[in-house]
């Protein structure tokens, strides 16, 4: 905004406190005031709204740049499957057209896989009761007052 330096406000000062008076001096800066800050709010949102119009530009052009790119590498992706798909017939049309000789028998299936039917059960259960006592496993769970309901010392009655 416009720059005011302490010897200018000052003199502005000197000279409204001539023109207008020591009694209506007050009420005259608070209005001033008043219309200072409604001026700089003013100008702070005409500002931010000029901010958000350009990011919507940018956010506008980098979609559209965006759009572009992926419209090219949909483009690349079809024309390369097309192409790869027109040798695999071109492929298999011509492996179908030899015929396989008769004599010769045709080469075994790949194996297939087989689940190895392991018993994880047994394995889970396969350390010792004593070794979990000692390391602290817990067989049960308890809640934290249980916890302490179980390990309080017992009462003495008198």
């Amino acid at each position: 905004m416009i720059d005011f330096g302490f010897d200018k406000i000052a003199l502005i000062g000197a000279v409204a406190l001539i023109v207008i008076g020591p009694e209506k001096l007050p009420r005259v800066a608070r209005t001033v005031g008043h219309f200072v800050g409604k001026a700089q709010r003013y100008v702070a949102e005409v500002k931010a709204e000029v901010n958000r119009s350009i990011e919507l530009e940018e956010l506008k052009k980098m979609k559209t740049s965006f759009e572009d790119a992926a419209r090219n590498v949909e483009q690349t992706v079809s024309s390369e499957l097309h192409q790869t798909s027109s040798e695999l017939n071109s492929a298999w049309d011509g492996s179908t057209s030899t015929e396989a000789t008769p004599g010769l028998p045709l080469e075994p299936p790949a194996p297939t896989y087989r689940h190895p039917r392991k018993q994880w059960r047994l394995k889970r259960g396969a350390m010792p009761q004593w070794y979990k006592q000692r390391q602290g496993v817990r067989a049960h769970a308890q809640s934290g007052a249980a916890r302490v309901a179980r390990f309080r010392p017992p009462r003495v009655s008198s």
